[in-house]
């Protein structure tokens, strides 16, 4: 699963809203002009409209003529501006030539001093028009009241056209004004997160081990957060070298006073001797857990070096080999090129050596240890896979639990205290990682460790 990152989720945000606001002020833009089109086509028929009852020349109620020119397009049929004169009683007494073909509806006759705006559409045919009638009361003719109902229709083309063309722009214009801002935006933050970005390649740098503190020449935002992980990184370390320091003392000063008292059972016989001897070494090696263990309490640092595994196994396989070497051992050794443990050599030394000697001690005649980089590792505490086999008897399920656990042994007739596997394990806890017992596909143990690990 994929982390989120604040740079996208910001782009996405500042997205969102410049998509939003541009959306609605085209929207609004759009109206605006939709009314100003409008308005203007309504004073544009208000000419005409004008220009029509001007040149009416009323013979009576009923006939109307026109005694002046009016635009040419009155007179081309099918030219999309048509006229229309009626009665009082609503029916046609004069229309434009324009409208030979087109059946133009100019709607109802109008009272004296009516107006009235509308759209409409002609029949069978796709064209929408913009309609405008008023209503004139001419007074007497020949002694009879006159009243007429002036139309105006217009075709809506040009004003659609008008429209669209302004829309498209307006869009135009938007999308190209806000792909420019995201772009802009986009490498803003990119130059802004540079400093973040640097601070994510040290942090990763030092946890491989390939430095041991950050850099300087931070920006002022973030120059308290590299010097306080300088001095915890820095801090750290000396910890450490203290921790080893003291404990190295007490582990000296502890041998002398062991080694005096078994110098000084020599004079006795018996089972004493041998039951005091027992406790003794089972101090020494409770000294010995103890003090690896504090070594190792601080588990994988940041800014440890990287340790290259090969020439690691390749020594513990030499010294085993001549340890068992009454068993004409097969120890084979697969380690991938370049893989790299990132801790403390002594750990790692130590972990295989308990674990190997275990494998050795109990095999028939034939070891095998694998190392390789997993690339799928979600957690880098688990990039570094180690399998080591036997073909000895196995260990059984119900007692792989015990084996883990300190002074737990399988079999209580074999010399040893119990102490390997429990050291083995606990190293691996301290560094984050796992280790599982199975069954071996050569027929013994099998021992599965996920560590800290890099390519090298």
């Amino acid at each position: 699963m994929s982390r989120p990152s604040l740079t996208r989720r910001l782009l996405l945000t500042v997205f969102t809203v410049i998509v939003v606001f541009f959306a609605l002020t085209v929207f609004l833009l759009d109206t605006v002009f939709r009314h100003a089109a409008e308005q203007a086509l309504r004073d544009v028929m208000e000419a005409q409209m004008v220009a029509l009852i001007a040149a009416a020349d009323p013979d009576g109620p009923e006939t109307v003529t026109t005694t002046a020119p009016l635009d040419a397009r009155f007179d081309t049929p099918g030219s999309g501006l048509y006229a229309e004169i009626r009665s009082a009683s609503g029916e046609s007494i004069w229309r434009s030539q324009s409208t030979i073909g087109t059946p133009v509806q100019f709607g109802p006759a109008l009272e004296r001093g009516e107006r009235k705006f509308f759209f409409t559409d002609i029949a069978d045919a796709d064209v929408r028009l913009a309609v405008m009638s008023r209503g004139i009361d001419w007074g007497n003719l020949h002694g009879k009241p006159a009243r007429f109902t002036f139309s105006v229709a217009s075709s809506l083309e040009t004003y659609q056209a008008q429209i669209e063309s302004f829309r498209q722009q307006l869009i135009g214009w938007f999308s190209g004004l806000a792909g420019l801002l995201i772009a802009t935006l986009a490498g803003l933050l990119r130059w802004l997160s540079q400093p973040m970005r640097r601070l994510e390649r040290e942090i990763k740098d030092v946890e491989a081990g390939k430095r041991e503190t950050l850099g300087e020449n931070w920006p002022r935002e973030l120059t308290a957060v590299t010097s306080n992980l300088n001095a915890l990184l820095d801090g750290e370390r000396q910890r450490i070298k203290r921790y080893r320091d003291t404990l190295g003392n007490v582990a000296h000063s502890l041998k002398t006073p062991l080694a005096v008292m078994r110098q000084t059972l020599g004079g006795l016989d018996g089972g004493a001797k041998q039951s005091l001897n027992a406790e003794i070494d089972r101090m020494t090696d409770i000294i010995e857990h103890q003090m690896k263990r504090a070594v190792t309490s601080g588990g994988v640092l940041l800014g440890q070096q990287p340790v290259d595994l090969a020439p690691v196994v390749a020594e513990l396989r030499s010294a085993l080999i001549k340890v068992y070497g009454s068993k004409d051992l097969l120890f084979e050794a697969n380690i991938e090129g370049g893989t790299q443990f990132i801790g403390d050599r002594a750990d790692i030394t130590e972990l295989l050596g308990n674990l190997l000697d275990n494998a050795c001690k109990w095999c028939r005649g034939r070891v095998r240890i694998v190392a390789t980089l997993a690339a799928d590792a979600l957690d880098s505490r688990h990039a570094l896979r180690i399998v080591i086999d036997d073909d000895g008897p196995g260990i059984a399920e119900a007692d792989r639990a015990k084996v883990l656990q300190r002074g737990g042994r399988a079999d209580e007739a074999t010399p040893g205290h119990g102490i390997g596997l429990s050291m083995a394990h606990e190293t691996v806890a301290l560094y984050g990682g796992t280790m599982r017992i199975d069954a071996s596909e050569l027929g013994g143990a099998r021992f599965e460790l996920a560590l800290p690990g890099r390519s090298g």
